[in-house]
């Protein structure tokens, strides 16, 4: 006896449900994470920064993203309204009020943060997201699904998702130039081009190190934080500001990983090892056979 589509359909459905509601292997939990001590950081030392934007344009060429010409990038208009990554753009810089007083206006890079206890990847059901030695946060987007949940788990807001892609969008967001660094042994694009220094490549603890001397020779210069050194459990990038960081656009987030709430939820979710794919299977071979019935 043949079989049609509609049949197929409902054994795919089955199928995958029952498949789905196997035991499988435990997700990606913040108890089993053993950070490098030699993993990659980023130092920011936003006093420096004047707001040239040649890190967006090294960070569009590192990666082949569209781009206009490094002259264009002088355009002080974008500064008029405040910009988030997206999907084309994987770094962007911002203008706030500086020290009061002072008059001068503060520039601040925003990129993914690389945290120590990422909750992108504790989100995504696929494994499409994965910190690797270095520190950073790596994406395979052959593994993604599309559900966004990196998204809506970031506490940074940072993953961006192709909406203009209609066949095979990604979540896109900064790689901490991993290929460069791990392969070419260079800096991050970022880094590299900056004429003022701001960035600081290295190891995560030297900078931290380098970090808290800053601020002891200069205390009058920088708010006594390094921003990323135990927000959300720590972050690869480290902030130095003049003004409150909460100023320039960064969140005030607690020191408890993110990373900790979405487990709680997932592990009541995935309780009886019924993750919500295996519902959505379920649901959708009761609609064909209603619909068989109904015919």
């Amino acid at each position: 006896m043949g079989i049609n589509r509609r049949d197929l359909f409902k054994l795919a459905f089955a199928g995958g449900g029952a498949a789905l509601v196997s035991p499988s292997a435990p997700a990606w939990s913040s108890s089993s994470v053993q950070l490098n001590p030699d993993r990659w950081g980023m130092l920011v030392d936003t006093t420096r920064c004047v707001g040239c934007r040649h890190c967006e344009w090294a960070c569009k060429k590192e990666n082949e993203l569209p781009s206009a010409p490094l002259a264009e990038f002088s355009d002080m208009s974008v500064f008029e309204a405040l910009r988030r990554p997206d999907a084309t753009s994987y770094t962007v810089v911002n203008r706030f009020a500086g020290p009061e007083g002072e008059g001068q206006p503060v520039y601040a890079k925003v990129q993914c943060m690389h945290c120590d206890h990422p909750a992108c990847v504790s989100a995504c059901l696929v494994g499409a997201f994965e910190k690797v030695k270095t520190g950073s946060i790596q994406y395979d987007g052959w593994k993604c699904m599309g559900c966004r949940y990196c998204m809506v788990a970031c506490p940074f807001q940072v993953p961006a998702y192709e909406y203009f892609n209609a066949f095979t969008p990604l979540v896109q967001k900064c790689t901490f130039c991993f290929e460069r660094v791990s392969k070419e042994k260079k800096t991050p694009a970022c880094a590299h081009i900056c004429p003022y220094e701001v960035m600081t490549f290295g190891r995560r603890e030297e900078l931290l190190v380098a970090a808290r001397e800053r601020i002891a020779k200069e205390p009058n210069k920088y708010v006594p934080q390094i921003y990323g050194e135990h927000e959300v459990g720590g972050t690869a990038w480290l902030y130095l500001s003049s003004v409150p960081v909460t100023d320039l656009g960064l969140p005030a987030l607690g020191h408890k990983p993110v990373i900790q709430l979405n487990e709680t939820v997932q592990h009541a979710i995935f309780k009886h090892f019924i993750p919500p794919i295996a519902l959505y299977s379920f649901l959708g071979a009761m609609m064909w056979i209603y619909r068989d019935k109904q015919e």
